[in-house]
């Protein structure tokens, strides 16, 4: 299998390879093209009940397809995802991550998708009560929007809730307020998210929460 990002870092898509024998696993809706001999088969995202507590509280979708070359000739795939921005690469290496919802965009064979509790502060601020935890050996794939920067953390960190992707699942989060009530309504900050531990965090440059209240008073 070859896998290429192109058209980094606003408009990426995935350009995938499958050699015969190959199969790729992808989120319900990633895939703008493929090879017609190409054989795709849908199936719950990481089992029956995680791929519940997904869509019903952590905002993903119930689905994945799994893309599979079962001829002799090597086909091609390209995956995408909706929002406008950058997409990356995780070689696990039997490493966990953690994904805020709609990160996520797909996987190859030996990854494993599971959900871990987020808690109710998480919930409260629009992000689930789950977050899907990737765990197992192989690459998994990722987009946001606008540009993604890896960054590790060694103490505390402070991030906008709107802009964290990823994060190792040994880093503890903390959704608070900014400030006070009232500084963070004036601050416009809102919630903020509070990290602690030390691992990779991936953040995105663009926040859509923020596009939303930019266009919000435009369109009418």
């Amino acid at each position: 299998m070859k896998c290429e990002i192109r058209y980094k870092p606003a408009f990426a898509a995935i350009f995938i390879t499958l050699s015969p024998g190959d199969s790729i696993i992808a989120e319900a809706g990633a895939m703008a093209s493929m090879d017609a001999k190409l054989s795709m088969k849908t199936k719950f995202s990481g089992g029956f009940f995680p791929a519940l507590i997904r869509k019903f509280f952590g905002g993903e979708t119930i689905f994945v397809n799994v893309f599979s070359n079962e001829t002799k000739e090597p086909l091609n795939l390209v995956l995408t995802q909706s929002s406008i921005g950058d997409i990356e690469e995780i070689d696990l290496k039997s490493k966990e991550i953690c994904f805020q919802p709609g990160a996520y965009i797909a996987h190859t064979p030996g990854v494993n998708m599971g959900v871990r509790w987020a808690g109710f502060k998480s919930w409260f601020a629009g992000e689930g009560l789950f977050k899907l935890k990737i765990s197992g050996r192989g690459k998994v794939y990722f987009g946001a929007y606008g540009g993604i920067t890896k960054k590790r953390i060694s103490g505390s960190f402070v991030v906008d809730n709107g802009h964290l992707v990823a994060y190792d699942p040994a880093i503890k989060m903390n959704i608070r307020l900014s400030g006070g009530l009232v500084g963070s309504i004036t601050s416009g900050e809102g919630f903020v998210n509070r990290l602690t531990g030390n691992g990779d965090i991936y953040l995105q440059s663009r926040s859509i929460d923020g596009l939303v209240g930019f266009l919000r008073p435009k369109v009418r």
